[in-house]
């Protein structure tokens, strides 16, 4: 087995294994022995479970030769971000608060993975507690960008995209509650979705006024389509996840958007966004309309309030971690230490007249959407930078507020409206770039359409980066 079969789409590996030209086996031996000799290089990984993986795969290669009925992702390599259940192994949340933590049971994200017949690789790393989008965590250290080493990888979804990008495997679970699947698919060059709000349950229902969307990374828009479809779905235990039919995100991918109204907006009428991300992104808004679409740029009237609210609530969200700090604060990531301390202290009266302002912010983000049926944005205003900086160099620094650089992101989690980061070229530097391509409420299978139209017309999974 050669790298190359470590970058074959999910959907193809699915079918070949089905069909006996792929053995689950060697697949998996494949993936292991690859991230082996890179991750030393790369540190996608908190929890390598390579025995688990082969223990998998050799079931998996069992019931291909008895005939045995078979899941969506038989034999397929996914991992698991540690934020994020699998049974009997480590839950680090990238905390040394945490450290010694072991699941006593699946998120549901795990079990209908599982379920599908997939193969876990492992555990992914994330910063402490999940809480930026800067790639490093007291308890692992600092993953970097595949593309060039010492570089941001992106977070909270860390190990998932830079996994992705590395070839760790096809599928890679994320979640993202201020864009922390959209932020390091768009530092990695691949393809992340948050989905609509409820799409793929959440055990426990975090208590952070539903923001925390658990979604796909991937290499290829068809192959986050295909984790969905193994996903997606309501549970008894998220009374928040969405009921009703269940769709087939497959199907269509290869459907006409000829004319789809679209808007453009290029910074949401406040953020700043660097040209050598601005650039890429205004050509890739430009392509639709070579698709039949109408696009035109806009400048939302909701969008200069995003960062008071934004802001306040992310900072608010994490003052109930205030308890730990007595202990632990010399031994956390110092930024959420002082993310922490900016939240303490607010009332319950300031806290409901936020959240006051944040439901009409999200109702005029809903009726601005029902004018349009997608709108595109950049992902994140930079390009990778040192994860030893909030920031990068360039801009102002800040204890703690990296969301600075994010502005595209958190309204979608707050609205809860489906989002996508799909590559759309390098900077001067040879750094990714992402384009958000944002749908209506429920309107994953468009924005899906509109990603996949844009990957055949500007493919980038044949793009490796240079490990």
């Amino acid at each position: 087995m050669n790298a190359d079969l470590c970058f074959v789409p999910a959907t193809e590996l699915a079918e070949r294994i089905r069909t006996g030209d792929i053995s689950p086996v060697e697949l998996a031996r494949a993936v292991l022995e690859r991230i082996e000799r890179l991750d030393g290089r790369v540190n996608a990984f908190a929890h390598l479970t390579a025995d688990l993986a082969l223990d998998m795969a050799k079931a998996a290669e069992d019931a291909v030769i008895r005939g045995d009925e078979l899941g969506p992702l038989h034999g397929v390599p996914v991992t698991i971000k540690d934020l994020h259940q699998l049974a009997g192994h480590p839950l680090g949340l990238g905390s040394l608060t945490q450290a010694g933590l072991v699941a006593d049971a699946d998120a549901p994200v795990t079990a209908r993975l599982k379920a599908a017949g997939a193969v876990i690789l492992g555990k992914t790393n994330t910063p402490e507690f999940g809480w930026t989008g800067i790639s490093r965590s007291p308890l692992t250290g600092v993953t970097h960008n595949p593309w060039q080493h010492g570089l941001n990888a992106g977070g909270s979804s860390t190990g998932a995209a830079a996994g992705a990008a590395a070839g760790f495997g096809p599928l890679h679970q994320g979640s993202d509650g201020a864009g922390s699947i959209r932020m390091p698919s768009h530092f990695c060059g691949v393809f992340g979705l948050k989905p609509t709000w409820g799409t793929i349950p959440h055990v426990p229902v975090r208590n952070n006024d539903n923001v925390s969307h658990i979604g796909p990374i991937a290499r290829t828009v068809a192959d986050a389509a295909l984790f969905l479809n193994a996903t997606a779905g309501a549970h008894p235990f998220d009374h928040t996840s969405l009921t009703g039919p269940r769709t087939d995100f497959l199907a269509g991918l290869d459907a006409d958007i000829h004319d789809l109204r679209i808007a453009f907006s290029p910074d949401l009428g406040h953020a700043r966004v660097d040209p050598e991300v601005a650039d890429p992104v205004r050509s890739a808004a430009s392509d639709f309309e070579s698709f039949g679409c109408h696009v035109e740029e806009v400048v939302p009237e909701w969008g200069p309030e995003g960062p008071e609210i934004g802001r306040f609530f992310w900072a608010v969200h994490e003052a109930p971690l205030a308890p730990l700090l007595d202990e632990w604060e010399d031994r956390m990531d110092a930024g959420l230490v002082a993310c922490i301390r900016h939240g303490m202290g607010h009332s319950a009266d300031a806290y409901i007249a936020m959240r006051a302002r944040k439901l009409a912010y999200v109702e005029r983000m809903h009726r601005f959407m029902a004018e349009w049926d997608l709108l595109l944005t950049p992902a994140v205003s930079v390009a990778a930078f040192p994860p030893d900086r909030i920031e990068p160099a360039h801009w102002p620094e800040h204890p703690w507020d990296w969301i600075r650089w994010a502005e595209f992101s958190y309204p979608f989690n707050m609205s809860g409206l489906p989002a996508a980061s799909v590559p759309c070229g390098f900077t001067p530097d040879g750094l990714p770039v992402g384009l958000q391509i944002v749908g209506r409420r429920g309107a994953d299978a468009e924005v899906l359409r509109a990603a996949a139209t844009f990957e055949r017309a500007r493919p980038w999974a044949h793009r490796w980066p240079p490990l």
